[in-house]
């Protein structure tokens, strides 16, 4: 055997080893080995962290991983009752290292973008600091593209893409003035932000641009850490509030009996790539996450595109297949 033929058996074993790692896992290889062999939670104990759609789904479920190692939480959303719910259930997962005033609800209506300031006001007169802030609030939606009223595109950029953005500059502000630009700056996403994904275009297009608006501020910015979480489908309720093409109108549909990852895993590997810092992670039950790397190869993705028709590409992002 050669020198040459060596090489290639051992690239051969190596990518045929990857792709075996896509199927199996339920994220990123880089996150799952920080999963198991990166920074612990723990490391963040004491630190303040501000969530912003805290009350259910993916942002309760970070709460409550992130409270377990005694991280102080700010709660964010416009439910009150739940906020209250979530808080009870933050200092009895801390089991002590958590007191009531650690846990601080902060009711918040991320459209009301004249009360950003305020918001954050708030937050550093309650804790005298700022470490994290999690943009965790937003809305899905299911429609035909060419049933999509331009009402619906501009209100959902304006949820998912410009309140985000304002919110994040001012405290981006806040980092650059008391800590020099060091800070922690984190953002839920989707995997359609860079794999599109039928039926859902202005949602698509609004992840794409606030990874965009994330990227770029990174770039500018290297002391900032900043992390783009990118789910696929995720048990919760979030399907009740998406948007449809209609302005106004509400989906209303529930995920209960479909295929798709726990929130509360969904937590779990959201609170490990805070802690590890790291910049771009996925997560989804296969063959969401086979198709999350796909997405983000050119050729691969044509490639399926060749394959797989839209319908099939629904019933998995629906957990149907």
């Amino acid at each position: 055997m050669s020198f040459l033929e060596f090489l290639l058996i051992l690239l051969v074993v190596y990518y045929a080893i990857y792709v075996l790692l896509w199927i199996v896992l339920d994220c990123n290889v880089a996150l799952w080995i920080k999963s198991k062999f990166g920074v612990s939670l723990s490391s963040m104990r004491g630190q303040v962290v501000w969530i912003t759609g805290a009350s259910s789904g993916i942002g309760r479920s970070l709460a409550l991983s992130l409270a377990r190692h005694g991280v102080r939480l700010v709660l964010s959303a416009r439910r009150v009752e739940q906020l209250e719910e979530v808080q009870k259930e933050c200092l009895a997962a801390a089991r002590g290292l958590l007191a009531t005033k650690d846990v601080l609800i902060l009711p918040m209506d991320m459209l009301q973008l004249q009360r950003h300031e305020s918001n954050l006001f708030d937050v550093l007169n309650h804790f005298d600091r700022l470490d994290v802030l999690v943009n965790n609030a937003g809305r899905s939606q299911r429609a035909s593209w060419t049933d999509i009223e331009i009402e619906v595109d501009r209100e959902l950029f304006e949820l998912d893409v410009f309140s985000v953005v304002h919110l994040t500059r001012l405290v981006v502000r806040y980092f650059v003035e008391q800590n020099g630009g060091r800070g922690h700056v984190a953002a839920t996403s989707s995997i359609a932000g860079f794999g599109p994904v039928p039926f859902s275009a202005t949602y698509c297009a609004a992840k794409h641009a606030l990874n965009a608006y994330l990227l770029s501020l990174k770039l500018e910015m290297r002391k900032l850490d900043v992390t783009i979480f990118a789910p696929g489908p995720i048990a919760t309720d979030f399907l009740q509030e998406a948007f449809t093409g209609e302005q106004g109108a509400k989906l209303g549909k529930s995920t209960a009996n479909q295929k798709r990852m726990t929130a509360e895993r969904c937590g779990e590997l959201f609170a490990v790539a805070l802690a590890n810092k790291m910049d771009l992670t996925w997560c989804g039950l296969f063959p969401v996450n086979l198709l999350a790397y796909c997405a983000r190869n050119p050729t691969l993705t044509k490639i399926l595109g060749q394959f797989m028709t839209e319908q099939t590409l629904n019933k998995i992002r629906e957990g149907k297949l």
